[in-house]
């Protein structure tokens, strides 16, 4: 009975790990269960019998890939109060994790609207809550707006992945230029 257990549990980690490799390498919306089953040697079948559904492999699989990572660490943003020391760190530890999981993320960001709902909504508050929390220690003005706009654009993948991967700005690079046009902004 162990030993089935064992072969049981060995298994879906092979789904799992098969999903990680597919998704970041052809991303969600190529990353069909027949391509999975077959980067993990079990027929479709055998798929479902592990997962109930896409959205249950999604999430084993992102949360197999996570694992692997280090993710943004927001709680040490928000124990600055500093505007600008703020948002240098924060976009600093952002870019520092999209350059860590380029492949992956492009994929996921590219294909969002293949992910199952439930994630894509968790992305897209998690990315708001980013962009929020970077943009609390700056004075309340008549119109904020611009400023949470810049930030929030600061804080996207793909403006870091403009920035660093198509026109070949270092991270800090990528970091002080955007800082600045946040602050040009706020100052205004």
């Amino acid at each position: 009975m162990t030993k089935r257990a064992e072969q049981v549990d060995e298994t879906r980690q092979r789904i799992v790990e098969a999903a990680v490799e597919v998704h970041g390498t052809l991303g969600p919306a190529a990353g069909s269960i027949s391509a999975i089953a077959e980067r993990a040697g079990v027929t479709r079948l055998t798929v479902y019998r592990h997962f109930a559904d896409d959205e249950a492999l999604f999430a084993a699989c992102s949360q197999h890939w996570l694992a692997r990572q280090i993710p943004p660490n927001p709680g040490i943003w928000a124990a600055i109060e500093d505007p600008e020391l703020r948002l240098r760190t924060g976009l600093a530890d952002l870019y520092r994790f999209y350059a860590d999981g380029e492949s992956m993320l492009t994929n996921i960001y590219r294909d969002k609207a293949f992910v199952p709902a439930a994630h894509r909504d968790s992305l897209d508050q998690r990315d708001a809550a980013f962009a929020d929390l970077l943009a609390e220690p700056f004075a309340p003005s008549a119109d904020r707006r611009p400023v949470r706009a810049l930030i929030g654009h600061a804080a996207s993948f793909w403006t870091w992945r403009s920035l660093c991967v198509t026109h070949g700005l270092t991270q800090d690079q990528a970091v002080r230029a955007m800082t600045t046009l946040v602050l040009s902004q706020a100052e205004q």
